[in-house]
């Protein structure tokens, strides 16, 4: 059973990344500061970050003998409890660096794992994340099962085996097959219920974490879905009947994107992402003040692919405009050459999109009449291919 009780104290931790084949060691550091913020949703506060350049990762300890040293000197002493590796690694990985740091070590989809097992609400959610933690550990049994043996409790542990350590490999296929049969009924009920929301378009939100989808449901939908400044906010998909001039559409906001998702998630989270799938049309929210913003977007546009989603009638929201503009100018730039640099932004995203993008603050609630009326044409066009007798919905 999932347990997701909160630890008694914020736990301190050092992060590991590692550059190879085609990164660069300034991406590496970009990484890490995502990690950051992924350890901070888990509870956990980053004191250090440590980076190594290697051509390929050391089989036995991930990273070289001399960083890992570099690591033990640093951490000797001092109140640091948790290592976070940013790449997945294996259970003899994780066993060998633990003997070396003498503290725990877990790893990006463990970390992310962790998050998901916090925030999962419904029996859906629960299920989902219960099935991709088994998933994780099933080819780590030899080292987890004694890692979480010997250090129970806090990021990384939350799951399968934290009171009870299943040694039994065939125990924990058995509960695999258990739980994928469970979820089987879970997906084939959510299926029944989007087959009966009848003959609507279907709109869905999609992005990377944290770019502000939850906050443009709640502006165009006027609900009040949860919304946080943490990865991750929400994990279940929320659907409203949204009505513009008379024209309804069904609009769902969906779990976001990440760099190096843990593919057991994606299969997890099958039905949750169904509502990708069967969408009609995609808004692609990007968070523009992101200083990789565009890494975001082929984060997104690949797992769009992976989904086979990728083809639909996509707008691309452009979102956090007020960011983008108090870190890109400076106080004293001329007005002129602030206009010549955003309308040389636009020109450049409108070619890129073919037109089919819109730049809005939803913390200003800027530019969303703007976005409504891009919605609608959309929705509109799709009603006259597809209903073309319901011709009340047109106008």
């Amino acid at each position: 059973m999932l347990d997701k009780k909160k630890s008694i104290r914020e736990e301190r931790a050092v992060l590991v990344g590692l550059a190879h084949k085609t990164q660069t060691e300034e991406q590496v550091v970009e990484y890490l500061q995502e990690l950051a913020f992924l350890a901070e949703t888990a509870g956990a506060k980053a004191v250090k970050k440590f980076a190594q350049k290697l051509t390929h990762p050391d089989s036995r300890t991930f990273i070289g003998k001399g960083k890992l040293e570099e690591i033990k000197n640093y951490i000797d002493g001092k109140d640091i409890q948790l290592a976070i590796f940013d790449d997945e690694l294996s259970g003899s990985q994780i066993t060998n660096i633990e003997k070396i740091l003498g503290i725990k070590v877990i790893d990006r989809s463990d970390l992310i794992l962790d998050i998901f097992a916090r925030r999962a609400k419904t029996a859906q959610a629960k299920t989902q994340v219960e099935l991709a933690q088994y998933q994780y550990l099933l080819p780590r049994l030899k080292g987890m099962w004694s890692h979480l043996e010997r250090l129970g409790g806090g990021i990384g542990t939350r799951g399968p085996g934290e009171t009870e350590i299943e040694t039994d490999r065939r125990i924990v296929k058995d509960k695999i097959s258990l739980l994928r049969k469970r979820l089987a009924e879970i997906d084939k009920q959510a299926f029944i219920q989007r087959k009966d929301r009848g003959e609507f378009i279907r709109v869905a939100l999609v992005g990377y974490t944290n770019v502000g989808k939850s906050t443009l449901m709640n502006l165009l939908s006027k609900s009040n879905s949860f919304a946080e400044n943490k990865l991750f906010a929400t994990l279940d998909t929320t659907t409203r009947k949204v009505v513009f001039e008379n024209t309804p559409f069904l609009l769902s906001d969906t779990v976001g994107f990440i760099r190096k998702l843990p593919h057991h998630l994606v299969e997890s989270f099958k039905s949750t992402l169904d509502e990708v799938r069967e969408s009609d049309i995609l808004l692609h929210v990007v968070d523009i003040s992101h200083p990789n913003y565009e890494e975001q977007i082929g984060v997104v546009n690949k797992t769009l692919q992976e989904l086979k989603a990728f083809d639909k009638p996509t707008i691309t929201i452009f979102n956090k405009m007020d960011l983008y503009e108090e870190r890109t100018f400076d106080p004293w730039l001329e007005e002129g050459i602030r206009a010549e640099i955003l309308n040389d932004l636009k020109e450049r995203w409108e070619h890129e999109t073919q037109g089919n993008c819109v730049f809005v603050s939803a913390v200003e609630k800027r530019n969303l009449d703007l976005l409504r009326s891009t919605i609608l044409e959309k929705v509109r066009a799709l009603y006259q291919i597809r209903y073309p007798y319901k011709s009340e919905y047109f106008y």
